[in-house]
């Protein structure tokens, strides 16, 4: 009866498009999180010829606060500075560090815990998202335990890219957006996605992001593709070709 209820399937189709959401910004948090480590102590060199800057006042307390602060990343996150010595820490970059381990460390326990699972052993924030993603299965038939999750993680995965400072790239879609008739479909390579950019757009699929988050934006992913190019007028060939496009285009 137990093992029945581990791989009971969601309770409606629609939370399909939430969990392939999860997939989704997990796979975008996995691969940009690491990153925050290596951006967390720039190199100081100063360019050549230049004349040594006079030292703050302050200078010699402010690297003890930041050499405190990648031992307590260390001991807490299990992330070493790289190259850190007297280097300054970014320490907004430290505070998302810290928000997102905390974050994905809640996640895990609370989605256990809803589960009856044992409490997970430690790992590093990569690791408990890939187990998180491993529980989809049995995630999915709690409605509202998928969408907390896929918030969750796709708020902190748009921490993670703002604190980066990266740009996603996005290429113009031909076609009408089949909910608003907006030109506003645009593919997203790094997803391998199709969205409607346009604010207003809202889709009657109860499940989808858009109905309740004013940042979300309706998505197609490549199984949808063909789908959509019926209902939008867009070439499938097009989408896939948009895919490998590597040149950013205004929203």
């Amino acid at each position: 009866m137990a093992e029945q209820h581990a791989h009971a399937p969601a309770e409606a189709g629609a939370d399909e498009r939430v969990v392939r959401d999860v997939v989704l910004w997990a796979a975008s948090l996995v691969r940009q999180f690491p990153e925050l480590a290596e951006e967390l102590a720039p190199g100081r060199r100063a360019p050549a010829g230049s004349a040594p800057t006079k030292p703050h006042p302050g200078r010699d307390e402010l690297i003890r606060a930041e050499r405190r602060e990648a031992l307590l990343l260390e001991q807490r996150h299990g992330l070493a500075v790289p190259g850190h010595g007297a280097a300054p820490i970014r320490l907004h970059i430290s505070d998302a560090i810290r928000d997102i381990t905390d974050g994905v460390v809640e996640l895990e326990e609370a989605v256990c815990a809803r589960l009856g699972l044992p409490r997970p052993r430690r790992a590093d924030v990569v690791e408990r998202l890939r187990r998180v993603v491993g529980l989809l299965d049995e995630i999915a038939a709690h409605p509202v335990l998928t969408r907390h999750v896929r918030d969750e993680i796709r708020r902190m995965a748009r921490r993670c890219a703002r604190t980066l400072g990266d740009a996603e790239t996005v290429v113009r879609v031909s076609g009408r957006c089949p909910w608003c008739d907006s030109v506003s479909l645009r593919a997203f390579p790094d997803r391998r996605a199709v969205l409607c950019v346009n604010p207003a757009c809202v889709c009657t699929d109860a499940a989808c992001g858009c109905q309740d988050d004013p940042s979300y934006r309706h998505l197609w992913p490549e199984d949808e593709w063909a789908e959509l190019a019926d209902a939008s007028g867009a070439r499938t060939d097009e989408i896939e070709a948009a895919m490998d496009d590597t040149k950013e285009t205004s929203c």
